[in-house]
This record gives C-alpha cells, sequence and structure tokens, in this order.
C-alpha cells in the first residue's frame, strides 16, 4: 500500500492544527459542525449535480483507491512477463494456459489468454489498447468529481461566511456575542479553502497519478504480450520492456537483472 497521500492529509492537517495552538486558539474553536456539515455536504452536493449518479455513488471506492492503492513496482511486472516469454519460448504458446491461471495481475491474464486462444496479433493490440483508453476514461471521470469538489468547496465556505454575518447583523443589539458570532462566521471560509487545497484537489490529483501509472503498467504489459505471442528472443523482450521504465527503475531491472546473472 502505497501511504503517501494518507500521510499527506494527516500531516497537513496535522500542521494546520498546530499552527492554531501556536497562535494562542483553539482547535476546538474551528471544529464547528455547521461549518463543516456545509462545507463537506455542499460542495459534495454540488459536485454530484456537476456529474451523473454513477460518478456520486463510486466516490467511497475512489476513497479507497485513493488512500489505499497499491503500486507494484514496475520492474517486478517486467520479471513476469519475461518468466512466461522463456517459458513460451521454451515450450510453446500454448503451454501458458497453466501459467495463466497463476498470474495476478488482471490484464496481464486477459492479454495472455487472448493470444493463447489465437487471436490475430493486430486485432489483440486493438482489443487491450481500448481497454486502456476506456480506463483513462472512467479514472478521469471519478478523479474529476475531486477535482470539482475542490472548486466548489472555497466558494461554499464564502456562502456560509455570509450566512454567518447575516445572523451577526441581525443580533447587533446583544454586543457581548459579536465577536465570538464572527469568528464563528468565518470558519466556514476556513474550511472551504482548507479542504480543498488539503483534501479534494489533493485527492483528484493522486487519482490521475494513479491512473497514469496504470496506463504505462497496461501498455507495458501489451508491448509484452505481443512479444510472448510473436515468439521474440527473452532477453530482447527483457531490453525492450526495461527501456519503457522510467530510469530509476530500469536501473533497479538492469542490475537485479545483473546479479541473477552472477549468481
Amino acid at each position: 500500500m502505497d501511504i503517501s497521500t494518507i500521510v499527506g492529509v494527516v500531516a497537513a492537517l496535522a500542521i494546520v492544527f498546530t499552527v492554531q495552538i501556536l497562535e494562542g486558539g483553539s482547535p476546538s474553536s474551528i471544529l464547528l459542525i455547521p461549518s463543516i456539515l456545509l462545507v463537506f455536504g455542499g460542495a459534495f452536493a454540488a459536485g454530484m449535480a456537476g456529474g451523473v449518479l454513477k460518478d456520486a455513488t463510486g466516490i467511497g471506492s475512489q476513497l479507497g483507491k485513493a488512500f489505499l492503492a497499491k503500486v507494484t513496482p514496475p520492474n517486478e511486472l517486467v520479471d513476469s512477463i519475461v518468466k512466461l516469454a522463456e517459458r513460451a519460448r521454451r515450450e510453446g504458446l500454448l503451454a501458458l494456459e497453466d501459467a495463466v491461471k497463476t498470474v495476478d495481475h488482471a490484464f496481464l491474464k486477459r492479454g495472455l489468454q487472448l493470444a493463447i486462444d489465437g487471436t490475430d496479433p493486430e486485432e489483440l493490440n486493438d482489443i487491450l489498447h481500448a481497454e486502456v483508453a476506456a480506463k483513462k476514461k472512467a479514472d478521469k471521470a471519478g478523479a474529476k468529481l475531486f477535482e470539482n469538489m475542490g472548486g466548489y468547496a472555497p466558494t461554499i465556505g464564502i456562502i456560509g461566511t455570509v450566512m454567518g454575518l447575516v445572523h451577526v447583523l441581525a443580533n447587533l443589539d446583544k454586543p457581548a456575542g459579536l465577536g465570538e458570532a464572527i469568528s464563528a462566521a468565518f470558519v466556514a471560509t476556513l474550511w472551504g479553502v482548507l479542504s480543498a487545497n488539503i483534501i479534494w484537489l489533493p485527492i483528484g490529483a493522486r487519482l490521475n497519478r494513479l491512473s497514469a501509472i496504470e496506463a504505462e503498467e497496461m501498455e507495458l504489459v501489451i508491448d509484452g504480450v505481443l512479444a510472448i505471442q510473436a515468439g521474440s528472443n527473452p532477453r530482447l523482450v527483457a531490453q525492450k520492456l526495461r527501456s519503457l521504465l522510467p530510469p530509476d527503475a530500469a536501473k533497479k531491472a538492469e542490475a537485479a537483472a545483473s546479479t541473477k546473472k552472477a549468481a
């Protein structure tokens, strides 16, 4: 599990509350349920209004993905594909029928099964790339909800502040409580800006980043499956796939491969 989003959000909130304390304030002074309810509920409702119901009902799974997604090291995927290429080269493509059952990567499993079933290479390429395109569209829609919430939240916070100030103006005959009422009114704006820039926009960015990583991984799988289907030399398959990795990952993969050869 990659915990960068959990650590980032928690750390940002901790910094906000720490600064509040250092400035002589109390965390309870900004933990006002009406303001929080208005900003979070209003931002979600506005985001839902700007999309389709499927986007809103899927928010739970998107949050789970943002906070709990596991990022697989790409060199591990390359190693798996190369091992399959070695077996296919040695025993034939049909020999992978049993090996497919043990493959954990869903996209790789589908691609291999299509290859084993004798799908034309061009058609296989088109089918798998169509799946990549469909996934990108779905991921973009999931991230868009959070981006929209990040855009609406500050304005909804201002609405909350205006509502609070209206209440203040309606009670000018009670000067003793004006300071506290004005302070409470501005808490909504605080939560609007805070939630947008510490929670919603970072989650949207995280989902887009995960989508890009997964799409790159799928492209890697496509090249690997097509190479296996073509009966390419496993060494050439390994070199080709490693050339598609980010520089750091490629160096680690090369180092690991060199270590295995030396052993």
